[in-house]
């Protein structure tokens, strides 16, 4: 509905910006990120995305417009919203949300406030091939089995399988193949446990 917003820079602070339009001052939550790249000039521009709820329309800004994008993708995923969202924009860079999620590396995403293992995984499952196709990056595996495997583990403990258990597994996986990334190491130990 409103994708961007030019017009009279109001009020900027680290959470928020007020931009007055044609008489009309917008409201809108922003991250870190934007906060250090709206300039603190009269005339601004933003862009912006509108999140309809029940109870609510909440109106967020952006600076540029791969980070709204990917504000877009990780609310598509379940369990993450809009605010998690911002707090995982206002974390990490652009480019350390994608390379996070293009290389599975979960421990990265779980660093952001309000993200646990579970939603983590979520996250990768969830983008990786999206980001990997979108953006153009290379599908990174973890160097070292190690990672990987504590990684398969970690997820498998949330789905409720028993450490014991989900070690076996994976070792025989990785004694077959050692180059699996998590994705694909945690698809297959599903198969067999």
């Amino acid at each position: 509905m409103i994708t961007h917003l030019r017009g009279k820079l109001v009020e900027k602070n680290p959470t928020y910006v007020i931009v007055e339009c044609g008489g009309i001052g917008y409201f809108s939550h922003i991250s870190l990120n934007t906060y250090s790249k709206i300039p603190d000039e009269e005339s601004v521009f933003i862009y912006t995305y509108l999140s309809v709820k029940e109870d609510s329309q909440t109106l967020y800004g952006f600076a540029e417009k791969l980070e709204r994008e990917i504000f877009k993708l990780l609310i598509s995923v379940s369990g993450v919203g809009p605010s998690i969202a911002r707090t995982m924009l206002s974390s990490m860079s652009m480019q350390e949300i994608q390379q996070a999620i293009a290389s599975g590396d979960s421990a990265k995403i779980q660093s952001v406030k309000g993200i646990g293992a579970k939603t983590s995984q979520r996250v990768i499952i969830d983008l990786r091939d999206k980001i990997i196709k979108t953006y153009g990056l290379d599908e990174v595996s973890p160097i070292q089995s190690n990672t990987a495997k504590e990684e398969a583990l970690t997820a498998l403990e949330v789905l409720g399988f028993t450490i014991r258990q989900s070690e076996k597994v994976i070792d025989s996986i990785l004694r077959e193949d050692v180059t699996l990334n998590v994705q694909d190491l945690i698809k297959r130990a599903l198969k067999n446990l």
